[in-house]
């Protein structure tokens, strides 16, 4: 293996290492439905209730999957007085450390292929 293999799959289990709460949080099927629904909002934001109306699920379950997403950094939520707002923020870095290890993976995969 060169080097530069090397430092690619440093970086590669880096990345999984920093990126394994987000993997664990969209890998579970209600929380993908509840990032599904949070796409088709806007980005101002979508209150527990509508979620819970939208994804067929009982409030106290949204509730604990939104905390689960938002400690993953998936999500962000804003306040209106004593109503929250759910909202995917782009300013959020963890879809950005996983598209990241993403193409580094693609990278790896490309140079391999080349190798052969």
């Amino acid at each position: 293996m060169d080097k530069e293999c090397e430092v690619r799959l440093k970086k590669i289990m880096k990345g999984f290492q920093e990126c394994q709460s987000a993997f664990t949080a969209i890998g579970d099927e209600t929380r993908q439905l509840i990032l599904l629904v949070l796409l088709e909002s806007d980005l101002s934001g979508i209150r527990v209730g509508e979620i819970a109306k939208k994804a067929h699920l009982t409030r106290p379950s949204v509730s604990h999957h939104l905390q689960i997403l938002k400690a993953a950094g998936m999500i962000n939520m804003r306040k209106e007085g004593t109503k929250n707002f759910y909202y995917i923020s782009e300013d959020e870095t963890s879809w950005k450390a996983i598209a990241d290890l993403i193409n580094l993976i693609d990278e790896g995969v490309k140079h391999m292929s080349e190798v052969r």
